[in-house]
């Protein structure tokens, strides 16, 4: 996946696990200021922001267990020494097996803990956070386990792709992102809104849609969405987590899709002025 700010050419580079750009200091805690974009670049404190990052989507499943939190010390220590300063992870796990959000609405606090421990370590070790909000897939609950809360409410609901656009989806979705942004956490007292630990919220990771491969239904969506977030929080940047596939803003550039459409337009939504920077996920045993 290769990060990009808004609007630049550059990029990046990385593979499945999360290449990001290196933080031109010494790991250690971290330092004050939240991250911005100016033009094509990262800042902090207005020098420039580069880094090597990962992902572990993991984290906060392990830590809402106190037993097995060290895996997370762990973690960050050792991309602390190997200077990764940005790490992408999960602040979702929707239903099934060790769920954040039980049912709308409702959620366990005992592995909202487990995140907020997330947070203060990587604050510890001076990693950045991107944390995003929701899945595609199934895996974690995701857009079907969406749907489902809606029809066990005796909402009808057509197919996972109303997620988009069935007012009763996007309130829990907006909830959902009310609630993480809004927390409080129990370690460091301080707000994740208020957290500059936090260097992006993500809003789905590789948003998709069956029921329109022009793109205009997802865009429309990363719109409100966008917006929404915006809204309650203006000092942390916001990406999308789209893959990278062009979509009918540039019917031209469609056949470099790698052979199916995913129902995204990378280059329209992304012009959306609330989105403050691109990602590409790229897998090379793929495309």
């Amino acid at each position: 996946m290769a990060y990009f700010t808004r609007m630049t050419s550059s990029f990046f580079a990385l593979l499945f696990f999360l290449v990001l750009g290196c933080e031109a200091r010494v790991p250690g805690k971290t330092s004050g200021g939240f991250i911005r974009t100016n033009g094509a670049h990262f800042v902090l404190n207005r020098s420039p922001f580069l880094f090597n990052g990962f992902n572990s989507y993991w984290l906060m499943h392990v830590a809402s267990d106190p037993s097995e939190r060290y895996k997370v010390s762990e973690v960050f220590q050792e991309a602390s020494t190997a200077r990764l300063s940005v790490c992408r992870t999960w602040a979702f796990s929707d239903g099934g097996d060790t769920a954040l959000q039980i049912s709308p609405g409702v959620y366990d606090e005992r592995v909202f803990q487990g995140l907020d421990f997330v947070i203060s370590e990587a604050r510890k070790y001076g990693i950045r956070l991107i944390l995003s909000f929701v899945n595609n897939y199934i895996d974690f609950g995701g857009r079907a386990q969406y749907a489902q809360w809606a029809r066990n409410a005796g909402v009808r609901i057509n197919s996972e792709d109303d997620f988009y656009t069935h007012p009763v989806l996007k309130d829990y979705y907006k909830n959902h992102v009310r609630k993480i942004v809004t927390r409080l956490n129990t370690i460091t007292g301080m707000a994740y809104r208020d957290d500059s630990t936090i260097m992006a919220w993500e809003l789905m990771n590789e948003p998709r849609c069956k029921a329109d491969y022009s793109g205009k239904i997802v865009n429309a969506w990363v719109q409100e969405m966008a917006t929404f977030v915006k809204s309650i929080d203006r000092k942390h940047l916001l990406e999308i987590g789209m893959e990278g596939f062009y979509g009918d803003s540039m019917p031209e550039k469609k056949q470099f899709n790698p052979g199916y459409q995913v129902g995204t337009d990378f280059i329209s939504s992304h012009l959306i002025k609330e989105i403050d920077f691109a990602t590409i996920h790229a897998y090379t045993d793929q495309w």
